[in-house]
C-alpha cells in the first residue's frame, strides 16, 4: 500500500476480518504491520526494525533480571524469582521446569522494574513481566523460529490498540485489569499466533485472557509497583498460557473480544477511586500496608 494512503481505522477485532479482506493482507501480524506502516508513516522495514528492538529489550529484560536477585529498599520485592530458579532446580517445581520457568521469568522481570532495571512497559511497566515470562518461554521451549516469535508480538501489540481504543491500559482508569489483565489477553493471542494464524483461535486466546481478570483492582501498597504487582504479573502469565492452549485446543470464546474489552470498561469505570492507583484501598490499606507506607515516608 502507498505510504499516502488513508489512515487504516480499527474500532474492534471485528473489523478485522474486512479490512484484511479489502486490503488483501492473508494473516494477522502482516495486517499490523501493515497498519503501523500506513497510520505511522513507515517504511515496513522500518516497522519492522522497531519491533526487533523491542524484542531484543523483551530478551535482555530476562538476562538482567536473573542476573542476582533483585530486593527493593521497601522489602517488599526480596529476590523471589532467585527463590524460584532455586526452588526449581532443586527438584521442587509442581508442573515441571517449563510452568517454573513461566513464573519465574515474569517474576524476574516485574521484580527488575520494581528495582529501576531496563523493562518493556508491555503494555505498561506494571504488567512488564507477562509478555517475557509466558510468549518468550513458550517461544524458546518449542524452539520457535525468530522471524515466527517476532511476528507474534504485532499481534499482542495489535490486540494492546485494540483495547486503548475500546477501553483503557491503564490502572489509574480501570484498575489492574487494565494492564494484567490486558497483558494476559495480549500474550494469549501472541502464544496462539506462534502456532496458527486463525483469526478465531487469536481471538478466543486474547478473550479468554481478558475475561479470567476482570474486576482486578489497582491497590499498590506505599503507592510502589511491587506488591501486590511483581506476584499479579506471575499470575497473568500462567492464565496467558493456559487461555492459550485452551484456544489451540479449539474451546471457543462465547462473548466476542470486542464486547468483553466493553465489559472490561465499564467495570472499570466502576471500580470507585480507591482502587484505581491512588493506594487508598485494597491492601494499601491493610494494617500491614499501612505499616509499610509509613516506614516509606519516614525514610
Amino acid at each position: 500500500m502507498n505510504m499516502k494512503a488513508r489512515r487504516i481505522r480499527i474500532n474492534g477485532f471485528t473489523d478485522i476480518p474486512r479490512l484484511m479482506s479489502k486490503l488483501n493482507v492473508t494473516t494477522l501480524p502482516d495486517f499490523f504491520i501493515l497498519s503501523e506502516s500506513v497510520n505511522k508513516s513507515m517504511p515496513r522495514a522500518e516497522v519492522i526494525d522497531k519491533m526487533e528492538r523491542v524484542l531484543n529489550a523483551l530478551e535482555e529484560s530476562i538476562v538482567g533480571a536473573l542476573s542476582q536477585p533483585n530486593n527493593t529498599e521497601s522489602g517488599m520485592v526480596a529476590g523471589g524469582a532467585s527463590l524460584l530458579q532455586q526452588f526449581s532446580a532443586a527438584g521442587g517445581s509442581l508442573l515441571g521446569t517449563a510452568f517454573s520457568q513461566v513464573i519465574c521469568n515474569a517474576m524476574a522481570v516485574a521484580e527488575h522494574n520494581a528495582c529501576m532495571g531496563r523493562i518493556v512497559a508491555a503494555p505498561t511497566a506494571g504488567s512488564c513481566g507477562v509478555i517475557p515470562g509466558a510468549l518468550l518461554t513458550v517461544a524458546e521451549r518449542h524452539h520457535i523460529t525468530h522471524e515466527r516469535l517476532l511476528r507474534s508480538l504485532f499481534v499482542a501489540g495489535g490486540i494492546g490498540d485494540i483495547i486503548s481504543i475500546r477501553a483503557s491500559l491503564s490502572g489509574s482508569t480501570h484498575g489492574c485489569q487494565a494492564e494484567n489483565g490486558s497483558a494476559s489477553a495480549m500474550t494469549a493471542a501472541a502464544i496462539v499466533a506462534l502456532f496458527v494464524d486463525d483469526l478465531s483461535t487469536i481471538e478466543s486466546a486474547a478473550a479468554f485472557g481478558l475475561k479470567n481478570l476482570l474486576g482486578l483492582t489497582c491497590d499498590p501498597v506505599g503507592g510502589l509497583v511491587e506488591l501486590p504487582c511483581v506476584k499479579r504479573n506471575v499470575v497473568a502469565a500462567a492464565n496467558a498460557v493456559a487461555c492459550a492452549e485452551m484456544a489451540l485446543a479449539g474451546i471457543k470464546t462465547v462473548i466476542p473480544l470486542d464486547e468483553v474489552i466493553d465489559t472490561m470498561a465499564a467495570i472499570g469505570n466502576s471500580i470507585p477511586s480507591t482502587l484505581r492507583e491512588t493506594s487508598k484501598g485494597g491492601l494499601a490499606v491493610t494494617e500491614t500496608g499501612q505499616r509499610i507506607a509509613a516506614t516509606l515516608r519516614d525514610k
